[in-house]
């Protein structure tokens, strides 16, 4: 398994070996002693699976506030999206930054996002399916979001907006600027 820092150093890049012969392959998706070795030692709780039928769904841009954060170990077993995560930690040197990678069944990537982070992405294809863990169980009453399109984020979706669809509750999230923040850098 290599996993590898990205320029929002709490945010990893995991692509796990896969060992194919004529049958197909093996492979190891997540291990708790590389993720530890890594500085990840929440442990994962709930498991969750997500099928967008069209390209350009865009889910997000979520977190769940404290005392609900949740990490995510997410990753695209058909199809291929645009992952995205913002850094919305108050005084963290990288604030309102956010890396986006394409993860995809071809390339067998996942991507870390730790708590302190919003989390959206958008299907490049066709019929995606997305499953990813998460460190906390889903609570209604700690469920939030930051604008897709906030301008002040700067995040190329790869797509014109008129292309782009929403959920009527992603259509609502306010932009960074406009909601309190809930996470601390260093906390």
């Amino acid at each position: 398994m290599n996993i590898e820092r990205l320029p929002i150093l709490d945010v990893l890049l995991v692509t796990p070996a896969k060992h194919g012969d004529q049958r197909g392959f093996f492979s190891e998706v997540f291990r708790a002693d590389s993720f530890l070795k890594n500085g990840i030692a929440a442990p994962f709780v709930q498991d969750n699976h997500v099928f967008s039928a069209q390209r350009g769904v865009l889910r997000g841009l979520h977190f769940q506030s404290p005392p609900h954060a949740q990490g995510k170990l997410v990753r695209c077993v058909r199809g291929a999206i645009l992952d995205v995560a913002v850094d919305i930690r108050a005084g963290s040197p990288t604030f309102g930054h956010h890396v986006a990678v394409e993860l995809s069944a071809a390339n067998w990537r996942q991507l870390w996002i730790p708590p302190g982070f919003a989390h959206g992405y958008m299907t490049l294809e066709d019929n995606c399916e997305v499953i990813y863990k998460v460190t906390d169980y889903y609570a209604p009453e700690s469920d939030r979001g930051i604008a897709w399109d906030d301008p002040s984020l700067g995040i190329d979706w790869r797509l014109p907006h008129s292309d782009i669809v929403l959920s009527d509750k992603d259509r609502k999230h306010a932009r960074l600027a406009d909601i309190d923040p809930v996470f601390r850098f260093g906390h």
